[in-house]
């Protein structure tokens, strides 16, 4: 059974024993409003996932749900809608800690994937991170941070975003 919990307008899409968990900051504006994950005009988590072989195919945004038929959920750390993800404040994601890890107690997913390090760091006090699997597990679940794929995350091409996720399918299969 589907687990929906309204985030502003942006449902949860999770289920017990999925293989990954994506944890996007918080919902923007239009994916809330459309009710639909990375619905961004210039976000590049679709083709992304799809490149890395987490999917057969390119999914649409308005097809979130079908990502539970590949063992993946999708979620947000924070769920006020913003138009940049910068404008949610490090206390917010602090405070959604405890939301996020009854969350991931109920699906008990294998690994969960921040997209992005400000959710995490603020959830756990830790500072310095890095890329990649980390050290410790968060709601049972192993830890992944992954860049954040939204199209201001200039600092990632489509090809390097494809590549660390991509590293993550990589350990997924492995330990699967």
């Amino acid at each position: 059974m589907e687990h929906v919990t309204p985030a502003a307008g942006l449902p949860d899409i999770l289920a017990p024993g999925l293989q990954v968990v994506f944890c996007g900051l918080n919902p923007g504006v239009d994916a809330a409003a459309a009710g639909h994950h990375f619905l961004g005009r210039g976000n590049r988590f679709w083709p992304v996932l799809h490149l890395a072989g987490f999917t057969p195919h390119q999914v649409a945004p308005q097809d979130d749900r079908s990502v539970l038929g590949f063992g993946l959920g999708l979620t947000a750390a924070v769920g006020r809608p913003t138009r940049r993800a910068d404008q949610v404040e490090e206390d917010e994601f602090a405070q959604a800690a405890a939301g996020l890890l009854h969350k991931l107690a109920w699906a008990q997913p294998r690994w969960i994937a921040f997209l992005g390090k400000a959710a995490y760091a603020a959830m756990t006090g830790k500072r310095r991170l890095d890329w990649g699997e980390q050290p410790e597990r968060f709601g049972g679940a192993r830890v992944w941070i992954l860049p954040n794929p939204s199209g201001l995350n200039r600092g990632y091409s489509k090809e390097r975003l494809v590549d660390a996720y991509a590293e993550l399918r990589r350990a997924q299969m492995a330990s699967s």
